[in-house]
């Protein structure tokens, strides 16, 4: 089934994230995570691509997994800065042969290697560039990624909006949300979108934070601010591991009850491969989700 299909049937489409397992680690260890996790029903589970497509074969043979094996609907993640087009049609082919429906085409980290070996010249500098690709294929649904505090390589949140908007003309027919900790900073992407003429559906990414290096990473990366209420638990619960997890948790799901609450379209849950902690917050989100009808 098609991702853009869930969300006209569902008031809010649920889904997950896993990453694979790095190559010098086996690749029972991610379905071991998918076990406990199948049977939670999300609506999708979405397999990330490492920088450079490292993980690139086994995005695709776990996202198989999960749609051949588990029959859960997949994404399965697709970046471009680092491929020709041939390849780029070959890992589409890939994706038919193993019934593979929706793809999220994303631009991809520039990977730190300063001797990556580029494609010269570059044949997709931008995620648009991809979409345009992938459209030519008709049987894929083509989700593709937002960012709420603006992308880091953007020149101005205007023009992010802007690249966002061609993004969705191009053929992206959902959206999922860069993760955030201000529910805020979400609603006022949300308008903004809106009043740019974006209107197809848009699920908020969150991620509990279960340790404090875990957070640096993330606000490095993605550029994402830290609202006081955040930073406070952060101070407090430091030097605590097991606290600061908890109250990780916690605040994802103060964050996903706001959310669901507003009547965003759909809850995307990067699980960082965290079983234990996905099931705790996806338990009380299907209490909600009931409760809403």
């Amino acid at each position: 089934m098609k991702i853009s299909e869930l969300y006209q049937q569902k008031k809010t489409v649920i889904s997950l994230e896993v990453f694979p397992p790095k190559a010098n680690y086996s690749i029972d260890t991610i379905y071991q995570t998918l076990d406990e996790l199948s049977d939670l029903k999300p609506d999708y589970i979405s397999v990330t691509y490492g920088a450079g497509g490292k993980t690139k074969d086994r995005t695709v043979e776990i996202a198989s997994k999960i749609k051949n094996g588990y029959g859960i609907e997949a994404l399965a993640h697709l970046t471009c800065i680092s491929f020709t087009k041939d390849q780029i049609r070959e890992v589409m082919g890939q994706f038919k042969e193993h019934n593979i429906e929706n793809v999220l085409a994303l631009r991809g980290d520039i990977p730190e290697d300063p001797d990556f070996d580029f494609p010269n010249p570059l044949q997709y500098k931008y995620a648009s560039d991809l979409i345009s690709e992938v459209k030519q294929q008709d049987r894929l649904c083509i989700g593709a990624a937002c960012y709420p505090e603006v992308h880091v390589d953007a020149i101005s949140p205007a023009k992010d909006l802007e690249n966002l908007k061609r993004k969705v003309e191009l053929g992206a027919e959902f959206l999922i949300s860069q993760l955030f900790f201000d529910n805020e900073v979400f609603y006022d992407f949300l308008d903004k979108a809106q009043q740019k003429g974006i209107t197809v559906p848009i699920s908020a990414g969150i991620m509990p934070v279960l340790n404090s290096h875990q957070i640096m990473r993330i606000t490095k990366l993605s550029g994402c601010a830290l609202p006081a209420k955040f930073t406070r638990i952060l101070n407090r619960y430091q030097d605590n591991p097991e606290a600061l997890k908890e109250a990780g948790e916690a605040y994802a799901l103060e964050q996903i009850i706001d959310l669901m609450t507003y009547g965003v379209r759909g809850i995307h849950l990067y699980t960082m491969n965290r079983a234990d902690t996905a099931r705790r917050i996806m338990a009380s989100m299907e209490s909600i989700r009931r409760l809403q009808g």
